[in-house]
């Protein structure tokens, strides 16, 4: 039997009976960017975006993405970010151009007006909530009235976390067996953890000089450190949802940490080394773990960039702010914006 491309999946499949073209002019969407806790680090299929394992992530409230979509009469699509204008052939103008060749009529063009509340490539899960936001835009442009499992897996082309960028709340990311990934989807848990806080600890907002989608084909092919990889992230899949379950934050943040701490680990094996840390990263977590010889119970998390995100309860605010006073702290059960 003949493998589908994506695009044919997408059609034939995904949106079989359901609109083509625009049923509306404008659209508007938003997506909160989401931090995994337990780590999507390397494909075992690209073109589909199929992830070696499943992830687990919390979504950051209001810190994500707001995409507009107009309809429009020219020659190609325009994409502006954060009020600027984008070459055609530039990285993220590309990527949604090729996105969007999945399923649009070659003559459908789109004005697509994204913002960022959060700084772009820079490791903080921006092309997440930016592909999740396309999402639900056009889930509303085309009036297809998908679900979102099936926009999950439609955002997922586009960017493999944006699969977990459509809910508010702890996202599980399920790897799946399927060639071409129906069942690679994600789906929100129940458990709502009003006392967690995320800290947004941000280094640098440059782009990165390496991206995730480069650093895994990279990872993958190089490191040896990289076969020991999957069994630890399944394992700690499972660990951090058992803690979310029980409230055990020690276990989670533990796990959190020691998962990251693993993933960069496997990078720094592969051949060129892959490190995304910059000297600010490393003080930052000297800093952490100074905080938990003293009695403060914070832990940490990184993604692929300098950037770090810190991990405490409440009662633990005030002092991670002391020790960080530039600090984004999020409390993502607590906003009654986006329930």
């Amino acid at each position: 039997m003949t493998k589908l491309t994506p695009a044919q999946w997408v059609q034939d499949e995904l949106l079989a009976g359901r609109h083509l073209r625009p049923q509306v002019e404008q659209t508007t969407a938003y997506a909160p960017a989401n931090i995994a806790l337990s780590k999507y680090w390397g494909k075992r299929e690209a073109s589909y975006n199929l992830p070696v394992t499943g992830s687990l992530s919390v979504s950051l409230d209001d810190h994500g993405t707001h995409t507009q979509l107009c309809v429009i009469d020219a020659p190609e699509h325009q994409v502006y970010l954060n009020g600027e204008q984008l070459a055609p052939d530039s990285g993220f103008a590309a990527k949604l151009a090729t996105w969007l060749g999945l399923f649009t009529p070659a003559d459908v063009k789109l004005r697509i007006d994204t913002r960022n509340s959060i700084p772009t490539a820079a490791g903080l899960a921006s092309s997440a909530s930016g592909f999740g936001a396309m999402s639900l835009a056009c889930n509303a442009l085309f009036g297809w009235q998908l679900d979102y499992t099936s926009l999950s897996a439609l955002a997922r082309l586009g960017s493999g976390s944006a699969s977990r960028s459509l809910w508010h709340g702890f996202v599980k990311w399920q790897a799946g067996e399927a060639s071409n990934g129906h069942d690679s989807v994600a789906y929100v848990l129940p458990e709502r953890w009003p006392q967690l806080r995320v800290g947004i600890l941000t280094v640098s907002s440059a782009s990165k000089a390496v991206s995730s989608r480069e650093g895994m084909g990279r990872t993958v092919n190089t490191s040896k450190l990289y076969e020991q990889w999957p069994a630890q992230a399944n394992a700690d899949l499972a660990t951090i949802e058992q803690a979310i379950m029980a409230g055990d934050f020690t276990r989670m943040g533990e796990t959190a940490e020691h998962n990251a701490m693993s993933m960069h680990a496997t990078m720094v094996a592969a051949w060129p080394p892959l490190v995304y840390w910059q000297p600010e990263s490393v003080a930052a977590m000297q800093k952490v773990w100074q905080l938990r010889k003293e009695g403060v119970e914070v832990y940490l998390t990184m993604d692929a960039g300098p950037n770090l995100k810190l991990l405490f309860e409440a009662h633990n605010e005030a002092k991670v702010q002391a020790t960080f006073p530039q600090v984004d702290v999020i409390r993502p059960f607590t906003s009654q914006v986006h329930e």
